[in-house]
């Protein structure tokens, strides 16, 4: 009989939405600063400029307002649950033969202003989130897909920082929201209770098949910091480079996830 699989993490809708709000900010004031020479750097994500990664970024976030404006997708339940839209995004390819998001948008700080704004307009400082958006795969709840909106965020803000050395800030509750999504999407991956993943202070999750912990210290344990897990979730690390590197510790014989990184591309 396959593991019993875990309700759902919830999220709370207002303190997401201060969270998006907040590393969007972050952001924002770190792009205004930015020299034309910085903007033509290059990034790891392949031929991007740091000039296509920050419109992209604004881009990101410039697609709930966008969403919101289409009709409401039928309900009562959206066709995409939170955990399924890692795997959803993995899958979808970009095409090699679109323009790079900078070339359209020369005026970043202008493009900024404009997202946030809308942003503000389009998703008041209340409510519960339940309302479905139709997005690139599939019908979201509000609320789910502003938890998508962090990992945006936190990943392509490590993105930034690693082109340019710089050191934007990360909002606190994004980088936990980013976390966890992650965490839960390797759980619901690889269901099971025989190897512990620790990423202190935001998630502990336990996946892999095989015999299950009950209590004491586990057998099998890997534990790692927030954001060197979400490079290994997002491909920017591989895991055997953070385990040389000391970035992960792993505990057991169970204790190795390189078969199941990256999660998300």
């Amino acid at each position: 009989m396959p593991p019993a699989k875990k309700r759902p993490r919830a999220y709370d809708h207002l303190r997401t939405r201060t969270a998006v709000l907040a590393q969007f900010g972050h952001v924002r004031d770190a792009v205004g600063a930015l020299t034309p020479e910085q903007l033509a750097a290059p990034t790891r994500l392949g031929a991007w400029t740091v000039r296509d990664l920050v419109a992209h970024i604004a881009l990101g976030l410039g697609s709930v307002s966008r969403d919101l404006a289409l009709p409401e997708p039928p309900g009562p339940k959206p066709a995409t649950a939170l955990l399924e839209w890692p795997p959803a995004v993995a899958a979808a390819v970009r095409d090699p033969d679109a323009p790079a998001p900078g070339a359209a948008h020369p005026d970043l700080r202008a493009l900024y202003g404009e997202v946030e704004a809308a942003f503000l307009a389009d998703v008041p400082a209340s409510g519960t989130g339940e309302r479905l958006l139709p997005t690139r795969v599939g019908s979201m709840r509000l609320t789910d897909y502003l938890v998508t909106r962090t990992v945006e965020l936190a990943v392509h803000t490590d993105d930034l920082n690693a082109a340019l050395g710089l050191e934007i800030p990360y909002d606190r509750q994004a980088l936990a929201a980013c976390t966890r999504l992650l965490a839960d999407t390797l759980a619901d991956r690889a269901p099971g209770g025989s190897v512990e993943v620790r990423v202190p202070p935001f998630a502990v999750v336990q996946c892999i098949g095989g015999p299950k912990h009950t209590r004491g210290t586990p057998p099998n344990v890997v534990e790692t910091a927030p954001l060197t897990w979400i490079r290994l979730a997002t491909g920017r690390t591989e895991w055997a480079r953070a385990l040389a590197d000391a970035e992960v510790s792993a505990s057991g014989e169970r204790a190795d996830l390189a078969a199941l990184l990256p999660l998300l591309k």
